[in-house]
């Protein structure tokens, strides 16, 4: 209910301001809103030659292939003449995002078909899971702890072996390998679910730890940072590591007050300890390279992993393929089952992704975005939090919107401010430490078609509001 009420409102009010600003004036043109590209140069005017100044006339006529340029402070709002004969096309800034229909294809072509793809590799990799026995088992193994977070799950249940891929994926900045196993895993929470459009404890537990997004290895932010020529690109890593901890720990401690939960457990506190004990050691291994050796390191120790954990289910399966055969099939039909519900999975879950993203890009197109962070950047500078703190909340306030919006304002942080500078290196711990809340809440409810949420959304919003708070304090002390 809270995240159609959002939809409704972001969608209603862009479309109304919009419409507001092309009645009274304030805009000529409202095309780029529906048919507008990302980093499109917005059309401000249109007018005759002769109605121009004349030194500016001279200039764009002397201008090469009709193009005058009039530059400004930051290039991404330069101004340019455009002649075609006698009448002049006037252009300034850049457009945040894809229009809407822009956005309907490329949701199609550039998101949607490669998660198919993703979904159903690693869907069928978790079939092997199933037929092998291997799910049972991992389950068996993991319960004692999974047990005290989720206590509605049943004991050796297969969502807690499906829980735990999700959680490693995260863990290692794997997202392509995340959000399979996620999916699985609210699948087999929903066979549970004695209520199956109202979301369980348990998918609400897994869904705002998921929302926290624990990473070890920032892998992506450390790659963005060695393009924009960082100094050095891994610095941040540690930072990235403490916020998304201690996001972690806030999701366990919000959900679990609501659900009841007691965390006064042996299994728990050991766990939390030896994901303490995992993050130091690391960090302390990684102190010692050099520049190159960390990139080098950073670069390869997620894949690694991965490879390892798709080797260990094929050995694994191999080992016991007389279980496949007594089911009158094999390994490679089993993988190929498990592809098959992967692919029918990404088609399921299409309408709400594309719903949540085209109102999105109503959102930054339409300018009211801008309204609200640059409000709340008033307000922040009012009660004197220093500007360059202020100059990184964009990527903060965007994030929890779309990742590919505030991954924009994170690289054009680091083009403004310098790769080095407190406000780029705050823009990427913002990035890396929370997840796309409404995006995710709208593929992973949308895949099992539950519409009560419940508190969801508020304690993901809650847990975003504290990984911010986190990794200001963090950066703060770091740089």
């Amino acid at each position: 209910m809270a995240l159609s009420r959002f939809w409704l409102v972001i969608v209603i009010t862009s479309v109304l301001y919009v419409l507001g600003l092309l009645a009274f004036g304030s805009t000529y043109s409202i095309d780029y809103i529906v048919n507008g590209k990302r980093d499109d140069a917005i059309v401000i005017n249109e007018v005759y030659l002769a109605k121009l100044p004349h030194g500016l006339q001279d200039s764009i006529v002397a201008a090469k292939d009709n193009k005058y340029v009039v530059k400004s402070a930051t290039p991404r709002f330069d101004t340019t003449y455009t002649r075609d004969k006698d009448i002049v096309k006037i252009t300034a800034g850049r457009q945040g995002t894809d229009g809407i229909l822009p956005t309907c294809k490329s949701t199609l072509i550039d998101l949607l078909l490669p998660l198919m793809a993703s979904l159903a590799f690693f869907c069928g990799i978790l079939q092997l899971l199933i037929d092998s026995g291997a799910s049972e088992k991992l389950a068996r193994l993991l319960s004692p702890v999974f047990l005290k977070v989720f206590p509605g799950v049943p004991a050796n249940h297969p969502a807690i072996s499906y829980m735990m891929l999700n959680f490693a994926a995260n863990f290692l900045g794997l997202d392509s390998a995340a959000t399979p196993f996620g999916l699985k895993a609210m699948e087999s929470l929903q066979e549970i679910n004695p209520e199956k459009e109202r979301a369980s404890d348990a998918q609400v537990m897994f869904m705002c730890l998921h929302a926290a997004g624990l990473t070890l290895i920032p892998t992506s932010i450390i790659g963005y940072r060695a393009a924009q020529n960082a100094h050095n690109p891994a610095d941040v890593m540690l930072p990235c590591i403490i916020t998304s901890f201690v996001g972690t720990l806030a999701a366990l401690i919000l959900v679990g007050i609501r659900q009841r939960i007691s965390f006064f457990s042996s299994a728990l506190v050991l766990s939390i300890g030896g994901i303490i004990g995992v993050i130091t050691g690391l960090l302390f291994y990684i102190t010692h390279l050099n520049l190159l050796e960390k990139n080098h390191f950073t670069n390869n120790i997620s894949n690694i992993i991965l490879l390892v954990i798709i080797l260990s289910i094929l050995g694994y399966s191999f080992f016991k393929e007389r279980l496949f055969t007594e089911k009158g099939g094999n390994v490679y039909s089993s993988f190929v089952e498990g592809a098959s519900e992967g692919l029918k999975t990404g088609v399921r879950i299409f309408p709400y992704i594309l719903g949540m993203l085209v109102a999105i890009s109503l959102f930054r197109n339409s300018g009211v975005f801008e309204i609200v962070s640059g409000a709340l950047s008033k307000v922040f500078l009012a009660v004197n939090i220093k500007k360059d703190i202020v100059d990184a909340l964009p990527v903060a306030l965007l994030r929890p919107f779309s990742s590919g919006g505030s991954r924009g304002f994170m690289i054009d942080s680091m083009q403004v401010y310098g790769p080095d500078s407190f406000t780029g290196r705050l823009s990427c711990v913002f990035q890396c430490s929370a997840e796309t809340t409404f995006y995710v809440i709208a593929v992973y409810f949308g895949s099992i078609k539950v519409k009560d949420t419940r508190y969801t959304l508020s304690t993901m919003l809650l847990v975003d509001l504290v990984c911010v708070i986190a990794a200001i304090l963090v950066c703060m002390i770091f740089f």
